[in-house]
């Protein structure tokens, strides 16, 4: 457990969705594996809804409870099926099997327990699919230790088992062999096809499906071909018919709910619907960005689900026509551009599909777009040499983004250096400049110039290069006439130092110095003159990243080598100030704080440290910081400063610090989890009841506060009634899911007595003052009007003075009235 308000890694975008198929639910949400998760969407709204965790270790199946479609199985790496009630994110049951669960499936046919995929004890490699039954029982936590053999040497992956009409059957493909057991019958057929590869034909199976109505098998293959098997009740009169249009793998099946419909997907990134098992009769649904690696369809088949190799998530109409996409973190081949983040829009920007930048929204676990960078059609065929994208950089105020594509050539790449400009018309870059061969090599590292974007002088642009040198560019005018564009970029500068290859660049925080790192030397430039200033060197080891102090501590200059040193430098000085012995794979420093980010990676271990250039000891160390290798790192600026109540975390108050792992997990540091950090519009009213979240309650909480603001300014005091504070009679209505809730007879006394207004209690002595003044009132009318037009008379007078009368206690207005009725005629006589 972690303690509140600790530190805790937390998984925030990646996780892969390729564990299990996706379930649709019968109110419209769709539910994903998603690492040690199981997210929730809207299939309406795209919104991730809710995150169930529990699971230690990866989800391998999702299936609804064929007996409650408002609960969910789920089944993991850890050994355990959960059950869930999915519309609150609640675990109902957790039963411990023991052994890793691979798969999972609940046909309605069986009663009481589920069918997994476990590894076959003493035998490498070989899997079994066993009957669990679930205990019943009183307590959350039970056993699951009743197992019985189905099927022995049956597929690891989901995709290899399906289960026949009514549960009368299940089948399992493997290798080039198939299996059918009939569970009233007890009887196993086996069926093999050749292993021998002919004319380019591959016979080994790839998935499985099962007609929902009738006695037929679909099976996809390792060279694109369909099978759709028939008569398989006996072992030597089955038959079998062949589709084939893919050129590769069919990756999945699935039939339509009322099987006149097959649905076929694979590297080609296209859906392919086969009508009525004709090879004549298909259509298609084309460039759907990635290979296709599940397909499910809904209860009512009204839509279908793709999930994708990148983790996209694509829902198509019945009528094979699109519909919406829901796209969180694609996962790229490699990110080669790092992580990179936008100034306008605070998004997490890097690789996406192949060619583009992917801009990542890190609140709402959302891709908002993807740019087309190298504007080539990606062809999904191994081997092939083709453009991608391998470094990004955005100027200070995000106006300016520059891009290198270099080809896979290892030897003589074809590169090309891109400048785009931010268009506030269309909301989106536009290709400003496209140099051809901007270095004769590799290029290593790229960064602008943080100053003023005011003014296009100090805008500047500098890239390294495996060709030994380092290019400074600059805008220029354009001078020809019939430009689309008045300026363009052009080179200004070319520096090396004794033909090294330049491995990284950077610019101080006001701009003034350039750091460029040539092998084991550092060198530091003028950047207005480009004279070199000084050189700092450290052996052994080229230098693997380089970064300069900030705030306070400007006047440092850290480097880090592959040889695992950190050293800091002073540039006063022009000496080393401090050197540890440090494998750092990450440096990166914070752009709003004089903290500095270490990641270390030693003994299949990944180390966290935070520290100031001015101080060598860390202010911040967490050691096994996850289980897989952290590659890239950055910080992003927050929106308002964090609350943090102990001193050790104050370095993330200002910005968060999130990281990539090699298998393209993004994690976070937060004192938060996952679940409070997501907050949709859906669950906003049980976050925080004050937030409105339909559009009526939006306009009429603006009204609220505009008239509210107006009675402050004329100076009316703002009152607050009793029926407009938070009754917790009505957040519980309000809260507690629908269908556990009493009866509305029930809730119409408590909910009408919350209404009311409770008399407040008064004092006795203020109980007799006000008779009094009552009696007296009722004797002193005539007296009463007169003196009130007086005072209403005075004190509009003393309003537009701008003066306020003073207030009168109770005591005092009782000696008034009694001098009211004292008789002064007397004094007439004199």
């Amino acid at each position: 457990m972690v303690s509140p308000g600790a530190l805790r890694v937390v998984r925030c975008g990646g996780s892969t969705l390729r564990g299990a198929r996706a379930v649709f639910s019968a109110d419209s949400y769709l539910l994903c594996a998603a690492g040690d998760f199981v997210k929730v969407y809207s299939v309406s709204t795209e919104e991730t809804l809710r995150l169930m965790g529990g699971h230690a270790d990866l989800v391998t199946g999702i299936q609804l409870n064929p007996h409650n479609h408002m609960q969910l199985y789920s089944s993991s790496l850890d050994g355990t099926i959960k059950l869930w009630d999915f519309m609150d994110g609640i675990p109902i049951k957790t039963f411990t099997v023991g052994s890793k669960l691979l798969a999972l499936y609940t046909p309605a046919s069986a009663e009481e327990s589920v069918f997994v995929v476990i590894p076959k004890k003493g035998e490498r490699d070989t899997f079994q699919l066993v009957s669990v039954k679930l205990t019943k029982g009183a307590g959350q936590d039970l056993e699951a230790k009743d197992l019985s053999v189905v099927l022995d040497g049956v597929g690891v992956s989901m995709k290899h088992i399906a289960f026949g009409r009514e549960g009368e059957y299940v089948v399992s493909v493997k290798d080039v062999n198939l299996q059918v057991y009939f569970f009233k019958r007890k009887l196993l057929n086996r069926f093999s096809l050749s292993t021998v590869k002919t004319k380019g034909g591959d016979n080994h199976f790839s998935c499985v499906v099962c007609h929902p109505t009738e006695d037929c098998i679909a099976t996809g293959h390792a060279d694109g071909k369909i099978r759709l098997w028939r008569n398989f009740h006996h072992r030597k009169e089955y038959t079998y018919s062949t589709l084939h249009w893919h050129h590769d793998i069919v990756m999945d099946l699935a039939f339509s709910m009322e099987g006149s419909r097959l649905l076929s997907g694979g590297v080609e990134s296209v859906l392919v619907q086969w009508h009525n098992e004709s090879s004549c009769q298909k259509d298609f649904l084309p460039r759907l960005g990635s290979p296709i690696e599940y397909i499910s369809m809904s209860s009512d088949g009204a839509l279908c689900c793709t999930l994708h190799t990148d983790n996209r998530i694509t829902i198509i109409n019945s009528n094979l026509r699109f519909s919406r996409s829901i796209q969180g973190l694609i996962k790229s081949r490699d990110v080669k551009t790092g992580l990179v983040v936008d100034p306008r829009t605070k998004a997490l920007v890097l690789n996406g599909e192949p060619g583009h930048l992917q801009f990542y929204s890190l609140q709402s676990d959302q891709q908002l777009f993807s740019l087309d960078i190298v504007q080539r059609q990606y062809i999904h065929q191994a081997g092939l040499k083709q453009s991608d994208l391998v470094k990004v950089a955005f100027s200070a105020q995000g106006t300016w983004l520059a891009t290198v594509e270099e080809s896979e050539e290892v030897t003589d790449p074809e590169l090309q250096l891109k400048l785009w400009f931010y268009s506030e018309e269309t909301q989106s870059f536009k290709l400003n400049t496209r140099i051809n061969t901007p270095h004769d090599n590799h290029i290593t590292d790229m960064c602008f110039r943080d100053m003023d974007e005011l003014e296009d002088d100090s805008l500047i642009l500098v890239t390294t290069g495996r060709d030994c040198v380092f290019k400074v560019w600059v805008m220029v005018e354009d001078s020809d006439p019939e430009a689309q564009q008045s300026v363009s970029w052009s080179c200004d500068f070319v520096g090396s130092y004794h033909n090294y290859q330049a491995t990284n660049c950077c610019f101080s925080e006001d701009g003034s110095l350039l750091a460029v790192s040539f092998e084991e030397t550092v060198t530091v430039w003028d950047s207005l003159t480009w004279d070199l200033k000084c050189t700092f060197c450290h052996p052994p080891g080229n230098i693997r990243n380089i970064c300069f102090g900030r705030l306070t501590c400007s006047k440092y200059l850290i480097g880090a080598t592959d040889y695992g040193f950190l050293c800091c430098w002073n540039l006063l000085t022009c000496a080393l100030e401090w050197s540890a012995h440090l494998n750092v794979v990450v440096l990166q420093p914070d752009p709003l704080s004089e903290h500095i980010a270490a990641v270390s990676w030693l003994s299949k271990e990944s180390s966290l440290f935070v520290f100031k250039p001015n101080e060598p000891r860390p202010i911040y160390i967490q050691r096994n910081l996850c289980k897989e290798k952290i590659l890239l790192a950055v910080f992003v600026p927050r929106d308002e400063p964090e609350i943090i109540s102990s001193e050790k975390y104050l370095w993330l108050r200002r910005s968060q610090l999130f990281f990539l792992t090699d298998t393209q997990e993004l994690m976070t540091l937060s004192t938060k989890s996952l679940e409070e950090r997501l907050t949709p519009s859906s669950k906003q009213l049980a976050v925080e009841g004050s937030l409105p979240v339909t559009p009526f309650s939006l306009l009429l909480g603006k009204h609220r506060c505009q008239q509210a603001q107006e009675d402050i300014d004329l100076g009316k005091p703002v009152v607050r009634h009793k029926q407009e504070q938070a009754s917790p009679a009505v957040k519980e209505l309000l809260h507690t899911p629908a269908h556990v809730l009493p009866s509305a007879s029930f809730l119409c006394t408590i909910f009408i007595n919350s209404l009311l207004i409770s008399k407040e209690n008064k004092s006795a002595e203020e109980t007799a003052d006000e008779v009094e003044m009552e009696s007296e009132e009722a004797e002193s009318d005539s007296d009463e009007e007169d003196v009130t037009e007086m005072e209403q008379e005075d004190t509009s007078h003393m309003e537009l003075l701008g003066e306020m009368t003073c207030k009168l206690s109770k005591s005092q207005e009782k000696e008034l009235r009694k001098i009211r009725k004292t008789d002064y005629s007397w004094i007439s006589a004199f």
